[in-house]
C-alpha cells in the first residue's frame, strides 16, 4: 500500500536513527556519550544492565545505516554542576573502554590548568593548585579501540574557605624609604605551617641581593639583605599566599606585588655619651645637634633603630609605657618612632637649653630642641624631622644600657647575619 507524502516526512529515513549527544561526565557514575533516541515503535531504547543507553543502534531487527556509537565512556571529578568542589583536590578526568585523546582545564579568564595524561592514557590529573571561589571548565575527548570518538565537558565551581588569613606589610606599595627598612609582614593568625607560608612569599631586590626571612613569632615574618640596602634599590615584595594553609582549615586570600624604592642613605649616631647626634646622609656628615638622652634610671636603647613613624605633632603619656603618671603631654613635637616600646626621637620644648649636650634626663627617649606647636623650621628638632623618612636608622651608642630587641619595632639589624638566617623556615 501506498504512504501518503506526509507520512514519508514523518518516517524517520534510512531505517533506524541515532544521534550523538555530548554528556558531562557525572562523579561516580560514568555516562555514555553517544545515545539511541528511539527504535522503531518511538519508544525509549531499552537501557543496558549497566544503566547506559545502547550505542547505535535500533529495535532488534531493524536495519541499520548510522555508526556505531563509541563505547568509551568518559567521567569528569568534580562532576558537571558542582558548586563548591574542594579546591584542595585536583581535578580528575577517567575513561572507561577507551583512550583519552586530549583534556583541557581553564579557569574563568580562560588560563588552561596543567595536568599529567597517565601512561595507559586511561587518566588525567591536574598538576597545578586549584583556586577557591573560580568557575572552571573541563572539555575531554578519547576513542574507543575501534578509534570511534567521544566527548565529555563539564563545568564546575570550587569552594571558598570559611577559615583565612591576611598578612599585614610595611612599607606601602609605591613609597620610598630609608636604608634600613625590612619588609615586615604581620598576619591576623598564628602560621603553623610556616614553611609553606614563606614558600609563597618572595622579596626581590634590583640591583640583586640576597634577602632573607626571619620568624620572630608565630604571627610576625620578616625580611632583610645582610647589609643596609644601597640606596636606590628597587624592592618587590611578591605575596602569594591565596589558597596556601597557613595553619590546619586555614587559608591565606592575598595575590599581589608591592614595590618600593629605596632613597639616599641616612643614617644617624646618637651618641649619649657627647650627647650628640651626628647625621650622614650618603656617607657624608651632613648635620650635628646636641640632644638629651635617658636618664640613668631610664636610659636609652642602644643599637642600629630604624624610624617606623613620623608625626608632626603627638600626645605622649607616661601610663601607656607602664610609668605610671610621671608625664602626660598632648603636644609632642616631630616626633619620629623607634620602637614599639615606646622609644621616640622627638623634639622637645620643655626642657631647658642647657641641658641638650650636656644631660640625659628622658625617661628613654632622644630629644633635640624645639618649640610648642612645632612651628619653628628653624629648631634642630624641625630640620632633622624634615631631613628624615620611615627607614632611616638611628644607631645609638653609648647609652648605658643593653641593645634593644629586634622584635621591638623594626629593628632587625640588631641581629647577626647567621642568626638571622636561622630564624628562616625555608
Amino acid at each position: 500500500m501506498d504512504v501518503t507524502a506526509a507520512e514519508k516526512q514523518d518516517r524517520p529515513r534510512g531505517g533506524n536513527w541515532s544521534r550523538r549527544g555530548v554528556l558531562s561526565g557525572m562523579l561516580g557514575a560514568p555516562v555514555l556519550l553517544l545515545a539511541a533516541c528511539s527504535g522503531d515503535d518511538g519508544k525509549p531504547a531499552a537501557a543496558s544492565p549497566s544503566g547506559s543507553v545502547p550505542a547505535g543502534g535500533g529495535a532488534s531487527g531493524s536495519p541499520s545505516t548510522s555508526p556505531k556509537a563509541s563505547v568509551a565512556q568518559i567521567t569528569v571529578t568534580p562532576a558537571d554542576g558542582t558548586t563548591a568542589a574542594p579546591f584542595t583536590q585536583p581535578v580528575t578526568v577517567t575513561v572507561l573502554d577507551g583512550t583519552l585523546v586530549s583534556v583541557t582545564v581553564t579557569d574563568g579568564t580562560g588560563k588552561a590548568i596543567a595536568g599529567q595524561l597517565s601512561a595507559d592514557r586511561a587518566s588525567w590529573t591536574s598538576t597545578a593548585k586549584l583556586s577557591s571561589g573560580t568557575k572552571y571548565t573541563v572539555a575531554a575527548s578519547a576513542v574507543d579501540g575501534e578509534q570511534r570518538p567521544a566527548e565529555a565537558n563539564a563545568t564546575f565551581s570550587t569552594a571558598s574557605p570559611a577559615n583565612t588569613f591576611v598578612g599585614y606589610f610595611t612599607p606601602e606599595d609605591g613609597s620610598t624609604v630609608g636604608v634600613g627598612m625590612p619588609v615586615s609582614i604581620n598576619f591576623n593568625k598564628a602560621i603553623t605551617d610556616r614553611k609553606a607560608v614563606q614558600q609563597a612569599i618572595t622579596v626581590v631586590a634590583d640591583p640583586p641581593v640576597e634577602v632573607v626571612g626571619h620568624w620572630f613569632d608565630a604571627t610576625r615574618l620578616d625580611f632583610r639583605p645582610q647589609e643596609y640596602w644601597a640606596k636606590g634599590t628597587r624592592v618587590t615584595l611578591k605575596l602569594r599566599l591565596k589558597d596556601v594553609a597557613g595553619a590546619k582549615g586555614v587559608y591565606g586570600t592575598q595575590s599581589k606585588d608591592v614595590t618600593f624604592t629605596v632613597g639616599r642613605s641616612q643614617v644617624s649616631t646618637a651618641d649619649l655619651t657627647a650627647d650628640t647626634l651626628t647625621v650622614r646622609t650618603d656617607g657624608k656628615v651632613t648635620a650635628t645637634y646636641p640632644v638629651i638622652g635617658g636618664a640613668p634610671e631610664h636610659r636609652t636603647w642602644a643599637g642600629k633603630l630604624v624610624i617606623s613613624e613620623k608625626y608632626q605633632q603627638t600626645r605622649m603619656n607616661s601610663s601607656t609605657v607602664g610609668l605610671g603618671s610621671e608625664y602626660d603631654i598632648p603636644d609632642v613635637p616631630h616626633a619620629q618612632r623607634l620602637t614599639t616600646s615606646g622609644t621616640f626621637i622627638h623634639g622637645n620644648y620643655w626642657s631647658p637649653g642647657s641641658q641638650f649636650g650636656n644631660d640625659n634626663t628622658s625617661h628613654g627617649c632622644i630629644a633635640l630642641q624645639d618649640v610648642q606647636g612645632g612651628n619653628d623650621p628653624s629648631t634642630d628638632a624641625a630640620k632633622f624631622y624634615a631631613s628624615s623618612m620611615v627607614g632611616d636608622v638611628v644607631e645609638v651608642v653609648n647609652s648605658g644600657d643593653r641593645a634593644v630587641s629586634p622584635a621591638n619595632g623594626l629593628n632587625g639589624w640588631n641581629m647577626s647575619w647567621s642568626e638571622w638566617v636561622a630564624g628562616s623556615a625555608v
